[in-house]
């Protein structure tokens, strides 16, 4: 069966920076719904429409085509006070924008933005950096991608727009809250990655 619109692709990848340094190689395959469901990058879809299993690639991804440029907008300084104990380097939270402040624009903002993920910088005694960019941001990436395996996809899995039991890991990033997070905390939950969800490249 070929690769189309409405249809489950198992998929192989090694993931490297411009410079061939390994990011990702896992051991099970990403699974995705191809056809145009934000499951993976458009130019990677573009690749595989037609294919077969078995189909391999290499293909490189420029920032504006994976996770973006670089925004150092995303880049904020909080108050340790509002971050749990302990913290460290490394720690994730979700949050929205600036959801804490009050600007005569909030009426205009969309009221389904997406949380941004904040990743913990740096740690001073009396204030946190946060950075709100993809860990990925502003880098290319090489992927080598092979096609294990290719199926029709349910009308269940066409409708919630995923594989079965999939739920919409974002690459590169946690996918599970934390449930124990105290609501004062920064606006959002830690982050953890206890539940390994089927990959996708996005």
């Amino acid at each position: 069966m070929k690769i189309e619109k409405n249809t489950i692709v198992s998929l192989r990848y090694k993931l490297t920076d411009a410079q061939n340094n390994v990011i990702e190689e896992p051991d099970s395959p990403m699974v995705y719904l191809h056809g145009g469901y934000e499951g993976t990058f458009p130019k990677i879809e573009t690749l595989l429409d037609g294919q077969d299993i078995g189909y391999e690639a290499a293909i490189q991804l420029e920032p504006n085509e994976a996770f973006g440029e670089y925004d150092p907008e995303l880049l904020k300084i909080e108050p340790r006070t509002r971050f749990p104990e302990p913290l460290e380097v490394g720690m994730q939270f979700e949050g929205i924008p600036d959801a804490d402040e009050e600007s005569d624009v909030a009426e205009e903002s969309d009221a389904d933005d997406e949380p941004l993920i904040y990743t913990v910088t740096d740690v001073a005694d009396n204030q946190v950096v946060l950075d709100g960019n993809h860990p990925l941001a502003g880098m290319a990436l090489r992927f080598w991608v092979q096609v294990e395996d290719v199926r029709a996809a349910t009308e269940n899995e066409i409708q919630n727009r995923l594989p079965e039991g999939g739920e919409g890991f974002t690459f590169g990033m946690p996918n599970d809250v934390a449930d124990d997070a105290d609501e004062d905390e920064f606006p959002g939950a830690a982050l953890g990655s206890s539940t390994p969800n089927p990959r996708t490249l996005h």
